[in-house]
């Protein structure tokens, strides 16, 4: 019996090293920016940041800046978009416009919503084939716009559909035909690439969309958690080594944290490579 105890003493080490959380190591660089707000990949790990008053600085993947862009209007950034392959996109709901540029920060497009009978866009995200997403909080409406000819496509009411009194949404976002809904008190919302609710995900308090191989990832607890867009099944994956991170992004061969007023750049482990 007592050899038996022993042989279960020390085997305690072994599972307690097994259910040991991953961790992100040092970070490949650090970024000091004042004011930082919102960041976002393109599709080469080059990391696009805005600050709070709404200039937009390009840094490479190692980190080092390489250009920034200062417009005339300033205003803070509700939507910062880089993952496009060609184009940048912005929003602001403040000025009530928004803005695309091409990989090098020159302005392509700057436009307002008045024409477009939307009058109160709080969310906006670039989707396929020239078109806006846009969430009209005015009539609590989602709406397709073309860019192009400043059309409304389609109009959907979402007050009935989500059978929600709140619609605090602070972002959308599309990810492979599908448009994503933050609504951090309720959850997030899936629709299909025509606007239809197909289903809801019962995560609240997630501060920026980041989706990898069919995950949503965010912060919590200075954790760093994913939902399986598949399986529903939720799992911690790494504790941060630094306190105060508020939340991620993720690209191609980069990962970043980001803090007040710093972003922390890591290369992709491969434990979240392996998400499936």
């Amino acid at each position: 019996m007592r050899a038996f105890i022993l042989l279960i003493i020390s085997l305690v080490p072994l599972f307690t090293s097994a259910q040991t959380e991953e961790k992100l190591g040092n970070p490949l660089a650090e970024i000091s920016l004042q004011n930082l707000d919102l960041i976002s990949f393109d599709t080469k790990d080059q990391l696009f940041a805005s600050t709070i008053s709404g200039d937009i600085y390009l840094f490479s993947a190692d980190g080092k800046q390489v250009n920034l862009f200062s417009p005339a209007r300033q205003g803070r950034l509700n939507q910062l978009e880089a993952a496009w392959t060609v184009n940048i996109f912005s929003f602001s709901s403040d000025l009530q416009e928004y803005r695309i540029l091409d990989r090098f920060l020159n302005p392509l497009a700057e436009k307002g919503f008045f024409l477009a009978d939307i009058n109160l866009a709080k969310a906006a995200t670039l989707g396929n084939n020239n078109m806006v997403w846009v969430w009209d909080e005015s009539d609590l409406n989602l709406k397709l716009l073309d860019f192009r000819r400043n059309q409304i496509i389609q109009s959907q009411p979402l007050n009935l559909i989500l059978e929600s009194n709140d619609l605090s949404v602070t972002e959308i976002r599309e990810f492979k035909n599908r448009l994503f809904m933050n609504v951090p008190q309720t959850g997030v919302f899936i629709f299909d690439n025509q606007g239809n609710l197909m289903r809801k995900i019962q995560v609240k308090g997630i501060n920026k969309l980041c989706y990898y191989n069919e995950h949503l990832l965010w912060i919590a607890d200075n954790k760093l958690v994913a939902i399986s867009l598949t399986s529903n099944e939720t799992k911690t994956l790494a504790e941060l080594e630094s306190p105060g991170g508020i939340y991620l992004q993720i690209g191609q061969e980069r990962l970043a944290v980001v803090f007040k007023d710093k972003v922390n750049l890591y290369t992709t482990p491969d434990w979240i490579k392996v998400l499936n």
